[in-house]
């Protein structure tokens, strides 16, 4: 069992930055693969970026703006968000699986509660 915790969302003007964080439980933290997902209000969830040893992905709307990183001696991973836009308003989602990153969140057999990111224009 993992569970996990967002922290991090806020409300910022866009093109500013923020930094969200997903602490997760469990010695097997390294062995997992990590993913952030979004849902913006009337919308359905959907995938934003993920990483694993096999590397990491980004949604063609958040490449070269947003950046996945993990610390596995500390069990968190990191989302940099850069260059915020107000399209990228929404609750954003920690989420966890075994093995390889996976792009769709059926792939993912844990998830966090949820942080707020609001971006005014």
């Amino acid at each position: 069992q993992v569970q996990l915790v967002e922290s991090g969302g806020g409300l910022v003007q866009a093109g500013g930055s923020l930094r969200l964080s997903c602490a997760a439980s469990g010695r097997t933290f390294s062995s997992y693969a990590m993913g952030w997902f979004r849902q913006a209000p009337g919308k359905e969830r959907e995938f934003v970026t993920a990483i694993s040893g096999s590397g990491s992905y980004y949604a063609d709307s958040v490449k070269g703006r947003f950046t996945i990183s993990r610390d596995n001696a500390e069990n968190t991973v990191y989302l940099q968000m850069n260059s915020l836009k107000p399209e990228d308003t929404a609750v954003y989602y920690c989420a966890a699986r075994r093995d390889v990153a996976r792009l769709a969140e059926y792939d993912y057999d844990y998830w966090g509660q949820g942080t707020q990111v609001t971006v005014s224009s």
